[in-house]
């Protein structure tokens, strides 16, 4: 008796694409609702401190720290040229 084995080639179905996934979601929306609802003052109170943090946290993540100090690609170009 031969038994077709692309039944057991398959790989199992992602977590996000379970049921559980889903009611985890719901879950997670439904808590988040409940944070912001009852939170809400303090969390807008925080925010221009939020704002002012956020400034230092671009300019490192934006710059990408100041360990390089290399010349760009346009500087090299312009000076390789006559």
């Amino acid at each position: 008796m031969k038994h077709s084995s692309s039944h057991h080639d398959q790989s199992p179905p992602s977590f996000w694409r379970s049921r559980y996934a889903v009611g985890l979601l719901i879950m997670g929306a439904v808590a988040a609702w409940y944070f912001w609802a009852e939170h809400r003052a303090h969390l807008l109170g925080a925010l221009p401190y939020l704002i002012l943090l956020a400034c230092p946290l671009m300019h490192v993540f934006m710059h990408r720290g100041h360990g390089e100090h290399q010349p760009h690609s346009d500087e090299k170009s312009q000076g390789d040229r006559p």
